[in-house]
């Protein structure tokens, strides 16, 4: 006898309270698995796949792909203990086989609760079976049947235009898009509500240009737009840069790959000279309590580093970027930044850091004032290197030069500190052998 089991969003943990349903990964009638991926959702952290504690078959589905549910709100119910028809609504046991059921009573999951990202064991190939059932005596069954598709595809990308178009009874098939391939805007849909309007003579005049486009701060981009503001709203920074000679720094580097040992980043020796410099200007390595009114130094450096993608500006930790050398660092970074680009970063992830390393130089710019990120007190901004005329050894000569930026917050410490650290780094990427001082 098969029981319906409701399935609800999970604690994501790090204080997430909602997540936005990206992509449906099963439909009603599939079967699936114990801990198969069922639903693709982003956080305000990442997009992760979420998988169903059941095994069974899919009865219902809550939510379309676009809309926002918060943790507790059901996801799925799963039809499990049995692949056997279910009943229709006369049966006298109907309410029983179709009454839902939190999972957490229910013994025949994986009893895993997903806290972060993903299980505790790895998710199974997704099977996209679809399941026959039936009645023998011909009745409807019990589970929602899902609503008929339009024949034909629908050039339509974004969950918000298809949600307007739902809200004012557009019928997307109906319209041709004015964006790349034929794909169907918002624009489009606005302005298939104007035609609506009786012709007349107001109808027939031009219309008023479609007002701007409206997009929501959520997810991803939320996250981040709360997280300055709260930066700028909180910490009184001050910046102060200055130019490097960072031929000697490459040339460094290019005798480190020469020797058949995995390949060192650029980014990686930087981190080791932030690493450095923290150890010799700890105050810049802390965050300040407000409600306390204390300066907290931390033992450990936790370097986050910006990573552009397409959902957005992502900020991955390197833990204990102290203890490790440039070959480790090199591989960590690697790692966190394929991650980041897939979408697959976990909140441990992505908090946490003590002290940001900003390469805005692969953007081919040489300066910027970038804004903390909150909670931590500083940030190293590194532009591009670019061949200059520089004053080498009391001659003018070509050299790789790149300008060094030092945010910090005012507060745990005065300029002579800042000075003092962007001093630092300056000195070891003019001279890599002043780390072997410090190593």
């Amino acid at each position: 006898m098969a029981q319906v089991l409701e399935f609800k969003l999970p604690d994501l943990g790090e204080g997430l309270t909602e997540a936005e349903i990206v992509r449906w990964l099963v439909a009603v009638g599939d079967v699936v698995a114990v801990d198969q991926p069922v639903v693709e959702v982003e956080t305000a952290k990442a997009m992760v796949e979420v998988p169903c504690p059941y095994g069974g078959v899919v009865t219902a589905r809550y939510g379309e792909e676009g809309t926002e549910l918060p943790v507790g709100a059901p996801l799925i119910t799963v039809a499990v203990g049995s692949q056997e028809p279910v009943g229709p609504a006369g049966d006298s046991d109907q309410a029983a086989r179709t009454d839902r059921t939190d999972h957490t009573d229910h013994t025949e999951g994986s009893g895993n609760v997903l806290v972060g990202y993903g299980t505790q064991a790895p998710a199974r190939r997704r099977r996209r079976v679809r399941a026959q059932i039936t009645v023998a005596n011909g009745a409807a069954p019990a589970a929602p049947a899902p609503a008929p598709v339009p024949q034909g595809p629908v050039p339509v990308i974004s969950p918000l235009v298809r949600k307007l178009a739902r809200d004012n009874g557009v019928d997307l098939h109906a319209l041709r898009g004015s964006g790349p391939d034929g794909l169907i805007l918002r624009a489009d849909v606005e302005a298939a509500l104007r035609v609506e309007v009786p012709a007349t003579a107001e109808a027939l005049t031009p219309a008023a240009p479609p007002e701007g486009t409206r997009i929501p701060l959520k997810g991803v981009r939320g996250a981040v737009a709360e997280k300055l503001s709260r930066s700028r709203r909180e910490i009184p920074d001050a910046t102060c840069w200055v130019d490097a000679d960072a031929t000697e720094l490459l040339r460094a580097r290019t005798a480190m790959n020469a020797t058949g040992a995995p390949k060192i980043s650029l980014v990686a020796l930087l981190a080791r000279i932030c690493a450095a410099a923290l150890a010799r200007f700890p105050e810049l390595n802390s965050y300040v309590d407000t409600e306390a009114r204390e300066i907290v130094r931390l033992p450990g450096v936790h370097l986050g580093f910006a990573a552009q993608t397409e959902r957005g500006l992502v900020v991955p930790v390197v833990r204990d970027a102290h203890t490790r050398d440039a070959e480790s660092l090199t591989a960590e970074f690697g790692r966190l930044t394929e991650a980041a680009r897939a979408g697959r970063l976990t909140p441990g992830e992505l908090t946490g850091g003590t002290f940001t390393l900003n390469n805005y130089g692969v953007f081919g710019v040489d300066g910027s004032t970038p804004i903390i990120n909150h909670p931590e007190a500083a940030m190293l901004g590194v532009g591009r290197i670019v061949p200059k005329p520089w004053v080498h050894e009391g001659e003018l000569a070509v050299r790789q030069v790149v300008q060094l930026s030092l945010t910090f917050d005012h507060r745990v410490c005065d300029g002579g500190t800042a000075g003092g650290f962007l001093r630092y780094v300056a000195d070891c990427v003019e001279q890599p052998a002043v780390l072997l001082r410090t190593v």
